[in-house]
């Protein structure tokens, strides 16, 4: 398989209009997750320092993970 970059799908109208979206086949195409991140200019570190700047709300608590996993299971 060919590797190309990244490229929007013009097929599908995006949900979010401020990101970008991305088929499948684009990633594959790109040469899997990783390559496609590091194509897309996205590098792991820069995941972590974000999270690590993130308000210690911005999480959920353990009670809050639960309730919202029981919900998804009850909705199934």
């Amino acid at each position: 398989m060919e590797k190309q970059s990244p490229k929007t799908s013009d097929e599908t109208k995006l949900s979010f209009a401020d990101f970008k979206s991305y088929s499948v086949e684009e990633i594959m195409a790109a040469g899997g997750t990783t390559a496609f991140a590091n194509k897309s200019g996205k590098h792991p570190q820069q995941l972590v320092e974000a999270l690590k700047n993130l308000p210690a709300d911005a999480f959920l608590t353990e009670e809050e993970l639960e309730l919202a996993l029981k919900m998804l299971k009850d909705n199934k």
